[in-house]
């Protein structure tokens, strides 16, 4: 089975950065960059939703929602949970980019599942510091959902807070799933 990552073979895909990950990519966007042209847009999202999602890899939500470049806002985290910094972002994008709406996806088989709080102290004995941030673990993923469709709902910093829905994204049929808020 082949990935994305897979390292590539041939003298045309050949990484020519030192042969890191890091040195792939950066080939691979002077290959980008070489067909680019401006698509004269502006940061504004043009259908003014912001979504946020987990980092997950397997998780290509443009392709998954039907989005093309410029139509949203994207913001991905751990989890998907909406922290201080995802309300940061949704204010920003909200009250200066014209956004309206927001859409909140989880997915099956998140990683945070299986994590704790205890994470925290775990790299406190290790690197000698606690982290000033959360894990923000969940065992329900519908829960957590609600949960954040909640914060987003109380932020006084929102300026629109009634189109809020969240979905649980399938990772193994690509389905949304849609959370009741109640």
């Amino acid at each position: 089975m082949t990935t994305s990552a897979a390292a590539p073979t041939g003298t045309e895909g050949a990484i020519t950065t030192g042969g890191t990950v890091t040195g792939r990519l950066v080939e691979a966007n002077r290959r980008y960059a070489e067909a680019f042209t401006d698509p004269g847009m502006d940061a504004r999202p043009v259908l003014h939703v912001a979504v946020v999602a987990c980092m997950d890899a397997r998780i290509d939500l443009h392709k998954a929602l039907g989005l093309q470049l410029g139509d949203c806002h994207t913001i991905r985290n751990a989890g998907g949970v909406v922290t201080d910094d995802v309300i940061r972002s949704l204010t920003i994008s909200q009250r200066k980019l014209g956004t309206r709406s927001v859409v909140l996806i989880h997915h099956t088989g998140c990683g945070l599942e299986s994590l704790t709080e205890d994470f925290r102290t775990e790299l406190e004995m290790e690197v000698g510091q606690r982290p000033a941030w959360a894990v923000e673990a969940f065992q329900d993923a519908d829960q957590d959902v609600r949960q954040s469709m909640q914060r987003v709902r109380t932020s006084p910093f929102l300026l629109h807070t009634d189109d809020v829905r969240g979905f649980v994204f399938d990772v193994r049929t690509g389905l949304l799933r849609e959370v009741d808020p109640a």
